[in-house]
């Protein structure tokens, strides 16, 4: 199972160049059992990584494309009357997908953007009274544009409370720039990828992680940082208890992917930035761009301040 998940990531990494950080906590999210928001300028590929995950665990991919125009029933389905039989049938939409990429989500409505929260909390849609649950393994990779809000709905923070991580990708290096034009001269190396794993073996690989050893003195860690975003000065609303089990879900599975069966304190501290900060609301009102740059400093200075267990 090792060999496997380091096969996966060294697949990865072979088309997503010179982002090994990210690519580690877009594993670490997708064998949480997470989801992950990806916001970037356009043309760092961010695509191309949810189709370089979806194909190296041989899981099936649908992206959305999302504009104003985009009604729930785009991304949910719909139910189609057949006048020979007299009923209704389910046809499935583009949710019902291992790997799921909303491009651009932001630029869809509010009650698009709602038609996601069943489905990324409880793997399931509800629709004319009939729950479908979704096929596991089950994850949404949204991304948006953090610079340009010109036509756009900004995500409510109990949309923005369903993802565990929040990431910028970033531009890449000189040298894996020009490793990316030469390798890209004839064909995209995402068409060399092979799957390295199937979905029954992603769900044992959440699975394993699920049991990975996670510390009381490390819980009160983690609840202490928590705690300390309700009361903070600079803070109007803090964490939320689904907050504290994402980043230790999230600790787990990192730990696991470090090939340790125990959780340590760099685990929490390290991924409390990407788990957390996008949760807490700032008591300030900010525009967008700087309300993110608000949120993370304001968990960086947490975590200073906060002594880590030995």
């Amino acid at each position: 199972m090792r060999e496997a998940v380091v096969r996966l990531e060294q697949t990865i990494n072979s088309v997503f160049l010179g982002k090994p950080r990210v690519v580690r906590l877009v594993m670490t999210t997708f064998f949480a059992g997470g989801h992950l928001l990806l916001e970037d300028v356009p043309g760092v590929g961010k695509t191309i990584l949810a189709r370089t995950l979806a194909r190296a665990v041989q899981g099936e991919f649908a992206r959305i494309q999302c504009t104003p125009d985009l009604l729930p029933s785009d991304i949910l389905g719909t139910s189609v009357f057949h006048q020979v039989s007299g009923e209704f049938e389910f046809k499935p939409g583009p949710i019902f997908r291992n790997v799921v990429l909303a491009d651009e989500i932001n630029r869809t409505t509010p009650r698009t953007q709602s038609a996601l929260l069943e489905a990324m909390n409880e793997a399931s849609i509800s629709l004319d009274g009939v729950t479908h649950p979704l096929p596991a393994p089950f994850t949404v990779l949204a991304t948006q544009n953090p610079y340009e809000f010109e036509g756009t709905y900004p995500l409510p923070e109990s949309q923005l409370d369903r993802f565990l991580m929040r990431l910028s990708v970033g531009y890449p290096g000189a040298e894996d720039e020009m490793r990316m034009l030469k390798d890209q001269r004839e064909e995209h190396p995402l068409d060399r990828v092979t799957p390295v794993l199937d979905c029954e073996d992603v769900l044992a690989i959440q699975g394993a992680a699920r049991k990975v050893r996670f510390d009381d003195s490390l819980r009160g860690y983690l609840l202490s940082i928590v705690q300390a975003t309700r009361s903070h000065a600079r803070v109007r609303i803090g964490i939320s208890p689904r907050g504290s089990l994402g980043l230790q879900r999230a600790a787990q599975t990192h730990a696991f992917l470090e090939d340790r069966d125990y959780v340590v304190p760099d685990d929490v501290k390290g991924l409390a930035v990407p788990v957390l900060a996008h949760r807490l609301v700032p008591a300030s009102t900010l525009p967008d761009d700087s309300e993110i740059g608000e949120r993370r400093r304001i968990m960086k200075e947490i975590l200073e301040e906060i002594e880590v267990p030995l």
